[in-house]
């Protein structure tokens, strides 16, 4: 699959992000034309995010003239439903994906993940917070990533991840979706499933798989894990999302953040270092480090108004360009400097 730089991060049209008036305005249609002007021509929702599917497939709808269906690609997920609804049962992935289908108002879809599949599979990895990037070495065992450990079922949400997976792969041979994935948070249990998956009958890897909020200023942890998705688990395509770290590294975080108190307080002092806001910093750490993770990795970032899909596309030239160079690295240097004084570098936070 050939994915864009930047692809259109779609969660941005629910209400965690705006509200319903921004929603209903003309705001959506005219971002999603600018973007795919500028060839973000890849769009990533969501059935859990509200009515961000119906939104983004009313947006393309009126853009159909200009932007037929081949000329992008739809990538939404499944299993996921409300905070803390979740249903993997082959039914419902099925529903699920047709009625996504309705809303995108398309009769394929080019990616459908299984939507946080940390919340539903056996929970193996420590339930603490922490740099995890031990589970690649002297922790491996404990995250149930040993040499031999590749094909254990470890419990019956493990079984939920690879009967749900079963369904996608027959709806792929059905020709409804082109390509089939998970996503999460924790890296080790991404690793692991992947994994899992792989050494199942019919023993195919993951076509894709969506990490969020490892591949930042404050986490990149997402760089050393690439490697074993690729090896490991052989999956084909990786994607990083959420630059931003779901609105954290921002100068107003949302107020349902995961982040602790004293890691939203390093992100207010660290917010001083750039003149042009800690966004743009952080933008351009990501897309310069999507090229560092064992082959080019796509960035997924939110986008609700035309400006900052141009902002963003400013950042991206600037990074190809090598333009102030010098200063944004040293900027970056000293952001992540803030966030090692507070102990919270490339730590993750617990999810579930």
């Amino acid at each position: 699959m050939k994915l864009p730089t930047l692809v259109y991060g779609a969660g941005t049209f629910s209400n965690q992000y705006n509200v319903d008036d921004h929603l209903a305005s003309t705001l959506p249609v005219r971002t999603v034309r600018l973007a795919l002007r500028y060839g973000i021509c890849a769009f990533d929702t969501s059935a859990y995010y509200g009515p961000s599917e119906i939104v983004l497939g009313n947006a393309l709808d009126a853009l159909k003239d200009e932007f037929p269906r081949e000329s992008y690609q739809l990538m939404t997920k499944c299993g996921r439903y409300g905070v803390a609804t979740f249903d993997y049962s082959p039914a419902t992935i099925r529903a699920s994906v047709q009625r996504s289908l309705e809303r995108l108002k398309t009769n394929y879809l080019d990616t459908v993940y299984l939507h946080d599949v940390e919340f539903v599979g056996t929970p193996v990895a420590p339930k603490t917070t922490r740099n995890q990037t031990t589970a690649l070495g002297e922790d491996a065992a404990a995250y149930g990533l040993a040499e031999g450990d590749e094909a254990t079922i470890h419990g019956e949400g493990d079984q939920k991840i690879l009967d749900a997976f079963a369904e996608l792969r027959k709806m792929k041979d059905e020709g409804l979706i082109k390509n089939i994935g998970i996503t999460g948070y924790p890296l080790p249990t991404l690793l692991r499933l992947a994994i899992l998956i792989l050494h199942k009958a019919p023993f195919k890897p993951i076509d894709v798989m969506l990490s969020y909020s490892h591949l930042c200023l404050q986490n990149a942890t997402f760089t050393q894990f690439a490697p074993h998705l690729y090896e490991r688990a052989k999956v084909r395509q990786l994607l990083a999302a959420s630059p931003l770290s779901m609105g954290l590294l921002t100068p107003s975080p949302p107020s349902w953040h995961p982040a602790p108190k004293n890691l939203l307080a390093a992100v207010v002092e660290s917010t001083k270092i750039w003149s042009r806001g800690l966004p743009d910093l952080a933008l351009g750490f990501s897309i310069r480090n999507t090229g560092i993770t064992h082959g080019n990795t796509p960035l997924v970032v939110g986008f609700s108004t035309p400006q900052e899909v141009h902002n963003s596309v400013k950042v991206w030239r600037e990074i190809q360009e090598k333009l102030n160079d010098g200063e944004r690295r040293a900027a970056e240097e000293e952001a992540r400097e803030v966030f090692q004084k507070a102990g919270y570098l490339d730590w993750s936070w617990a999810s579930p």
